[in-house]
């Protein structure tokens, strides 16, 4: 398997997972690149039930992600980190 989908699991530490969905609630909320990011991956599903969630939370991994590969590289963010291709 080449690539790995991006989840939150519940196997880890719940407290974690509410850490990382609170950074991504207000991300979406506050942070423009992060807004345009979240609503792009809304657009066209805006009337599924718990799409809101579902994205949240998909953004909070790719947060995490960010977050990692930031630490590794020793590098500040930059929105380029937020495609949607």
């Amino acid at each position: 398997m080449d690539a790995a989908t991006p989840v939150l699991s519940k196997k880890g530490k719940a407290n974690l997972r509410y850490a990382l969905y609170q950074a991504a609630l207000i991300a979406s909320t506050r942070n423009k690149h992060f807004i345009v990011y979240y609503t792009h991956t809304l657009r066209g599903r805006e009337k599924e039930k718990g799409i809101k969630t579902k994205m949240r939370v998909k953004l909070a991994a790719k947060l995490l992600i960010i977050a990692w590969t930031l630490m590794k590289k020793k590098e500040a963010f930059t929105p380029e980190y937020l495609t949607t291709e």
